[in-house]
């Protein structure tokens, strides 16, 4: 039996675990599929607080995971295909263990999702990005293009102008999916270009020059075409993962655990979600780990009580 399971490994889960180990809840932190989180897949952070001269995404989860581990956080690599949060203890299962658990906390986070090019996951990191937020400053007085009609899509476009000296912004059809507010504020932006009707074949470029260029195609003509610039931010959209929890845990229209006001309790006592995977909003390291913090206090008290 186990106080507590964190499920995934991220800001949120990580720093979940730095205060649930400093309480003596000794607990058990099974990664997930993506050890680290999104924040693997970027290069240099910048904005997480603490570090003026930046640090690697990898080396930031690396460090924090030393943390959880120097406090007693079991951790271990594994993937969790299923759970039973509908009765005490709540069981969770990975491999071929079942965990019985008195508090779970539920840190899966989202995934970007991609277009799908070998060369787009070849040069993540590299040129290549899914936050503007987080990698926009990279692109200071150059040329790039942003993928996507809705209105993640249009808020990024929008905020790469601040950085970017023209943005491109590439859409597979003729009209947005977009709220008309952020549609008009981007077509009224003179540093956004719309290509039409359009989508990505091929990114451009290496892990040493970046990505150079993109090779598109119109898909009413077919006629390709080729356009160079910086950088290629992907703006389709985020996956909660949260497949294992549905039908037990309460979720949004979008699939994101929906929580309590000013609190990271989901609709089952003693179930706690933090990061990404019940915040469509933020989607920031620095929110991610203040809410596995919320997360990890929470539970504690739950315990006690």
């Amino acid at each position: 039996m186990r106080n507590m399971v964190i499920i995934g490994s991220g800001p949120a889960g990580l720093t979940a675990a730095v205060y649930a180990a400093r309480a003596n809840l000794s607990p058990l932190l099974i990664e997930g599929k993506e050890p680290g989180g999104q924040l693997t897949l970027t290069t240099l952070v910048e904005n997480y607080p603490g570090f003026p001269e930046g640090i690697m995404g990898p080396q930031l989860m690396e460090d924090m995971r030393a943390q959880a581990k120097r406090f007693g956080t079991e951790i271990v690599n594994g993937y969790v295909h299923s759970v039973k949060l509908t009765e005490k203890p709540f069981r969770v299962y990975y491999a071929d263990q079942e965990i019985k658990a008195k508090t779970v906390v539920i840190s899966t986070g989202s995934s970007a999702k991609l277009i799908g090019l070998e060369s787009e996951i070849k040069l993540m990191g590299h040129g290549v990005s899914t936050c503007a937020t987080c990698d926009g400053f990279f692109f200071r007085g150059k040329e790039i293009a942003v993928v996507g009609g809705g209105d993640s899509a249009m808020e990024e476009a929008t905020f790469l102008t601040k950085f970017a000296t023209k943005v491109s912004l590439i859409h597979r059809r003729d009209t947005l999916r977009a709220s008309k507010i952020m549609q008009d504020r981007a077509l009224a932006n003179d540093k956004i270009k719309f290509i039409w009707n359009t989508i990505v074949e091929d990114v451009e470029g290496t892990k040493d020059t970046g990505v150079t260029g993109l090779k598109l195609r119109n898909l009413k003509t077919q006629e390709p075409s080729q356009i160079k610039l910086d950088g290629l931010f992907v703006a389709i959209g985020h996956n909660p993962n949260t497949e294992i929890f549905k039908g037990q845990i309460t979720l949004d229209d979008r699939g994101h655990i929906i929580t309590q006001p000013n609190s990271t309790r989901t609709n089952i006592p003693g179930v706690f979600a933090c990061g990404d995977v019940q915040d469509p909003v933020f989607r920031q390291a620095i929110t991610a780990a203040g809410t596995g913090c919320m997360a990890a206090i929470e539970a504690e008290r739950w315990l006690e009580h």
